[in-house]
C-alpha cells in the first residue's frame, strides 16, 4: 500500500524558515538618530514645503510712531486705573462715581443699577461697544 502525503505537508517539510529580530533605529537626530541625517532631512522638508515666505522690508514694518505709542500707553494706564477703581469699589472703597468718561478714543459710561454696576465701553474709532455688568455682593 502506498501512502500519499498531502502536497502542503510535503511543502512545509522541504522549506526551512529563518527569521531575525527587528531592531528600530531612529532616523531623526532629534530622536536619537544619526546626526549626519540632519541635512538630508532638512533639505527633504524644504523641497516639500509649498508655502513660500513673502519678502518684506524690515524698515517699513518696524517703524513706530512715538505719539501713537504714547496715546496707546496713556489709554492703557487710564483703563487700568478705572478697572482698579471698579474692583476697589466692589470690595469696600467708594472711589468711582456714576457718569460718562471720555478717554482718548473710548467713551465709558458707568451706571448704578439695582443689581450691580453697569459699564459700557464705546470705541469711537470702530463704533464697537462692550458692556460689563458687575453684580453687588
Amino acid at each position: 500500500m502506498k501512502i500519499q502525503l498531502p502536497f502542503f505537508l510535503v511543502f512545509i517539510g522541504i522549506v526551512s524558515v529563518n527569521g531575525q529580530d527587528f531592531v528600530y533605529s531612529a532616523k531623526n537626530p532629534a530622536f536619537g538618530g544619526n546626526p549626519y541625517n540632519y541635512s538630508w532631512l532638512m533639505s527633504s522638508a524644504q523641497a516639500q514645503n509649498e508655502i513660500k515666505e513673502t519678502q518684506t522690508t524690515t524698515t517699513n514694518s518696524y517703524k513706530l510712531d512715538p505719539l501713537n505709542d504714547f496715546a496707546e500707553s496713556l489709554n492703557r494706564q487710564i483703563l487700568s486705573q478705572l478697572s482698579r477703581q471698579i474692583v476697589s469699589r466692589q470690595f469696600g472703597e467708594d472711589s468711582l462715581s456714576a457718569g460718562t468718561y471720555i478717554l482718548g478714543d473710548y467713551q465709558i459710561e458707568v451706571g448704578d443699577q439695582f443689581n450691580g454696576l453697569n459699564i459700557t465701553i464705546l470705541d469711537n474709532k470702530t463704533g464697537s461697544s462692550t458692556t460689563v455688568s458687575v453684580p453687588y455682593f
